[in-house]
């Protein structure tokens, strides 16, 4: 799922009341409820809503910058026991073959595709049903983001992971979503298959605007 909307829209706000980081920040939901199998989650710490299957990669990456690059994909199992740890790290160099060549590097180090690679890896060793992806194609190489972008999909297809994106490329989201959502001040103004939406012209005419060209 896409969730799309000018900057100010209340995307990212949204993923932060999903995973739980909006207190984090003194923010509040004030009105509605978070729910996750029809079970309200409202109440819970961001570390338990891990333990549920939620796991957040925010805007920016946010790798931690002074350990390794294996060393960050452990702690993205930090809500785990031992057992098929090593083998999923296995299957994210699979992936992320440049992850596997610079395991030993401190994450700082990293390119920032390199490090939005080790973002989605890090999330994926929690075994999450759920990864709200923050701005992932943000800075960086064309060619890095078709990468990460078709890596996105294989997770979503194969691996039958959830994903709500948030993504100011409306034309790469519309590409890979099944469903898409348009917000504009907190509030959804448009969803529904972005396929049918674009053939129609209402993403054109209710989000994009005279912005077609900049995304």
């Amino acid at each position: 799922m896409a969730l799309l909307g000018s900057n100010g829209a209340g995307k990212s706000t949204a993923l932060k009341a999903i995973s739980g980081l909006l207190r984090a920040e003194h923010g509040r939901v004030v009105a509605g409820d978070i729910e996750l199998d029809g079970r309200s989650v409202g109440d819970l710490d961001p570390a338990e809503r891990v333990r549920r299957g939620v796991f957040h990669v925010l805007e920016g990456r946010r790798v931690f910058a002074h350990l390794s690059v294996e060393e960050n994909l452990l702690a993205g199992a930090y809500t785990r026991t031992g057992r098929g740890i090593h083998d999923d790290m296995r299957q994210i160099y699979q992936y992320f073959p440049r992850l596997e060549e610079r395991r030993r590097l401190l994450a700082g180090y990293l390119s920032g595709g390199e490090q939005q690679m080790l973002a989605i890896g890090r999330a994926l060793m929690a075994r999450p049903r759920l990864i709200l992806l923050d701005e992932p194609s943000l800075g960086l190489a064309p060619l890095v983001v078709k990468h990460i972008f078709e890596i996105i999909q294989h997770i979503n297809h194969t691996l039958g992971t959830t994903i709500l994106l948030v993504e100011q490329n409306a034309r790469l989201a519309m590409e890979v979503a099944s469903y898409l959502y348009v917000l504009e001040s907190g509030t959804v103004v448009l969803e529904g298959d972005p396929r049918l939406l674009a053939l129609r012209g209402f993403i054109e005419n209710v989000y994009l605007g005279d912005k077609r060209a900049a995304a």
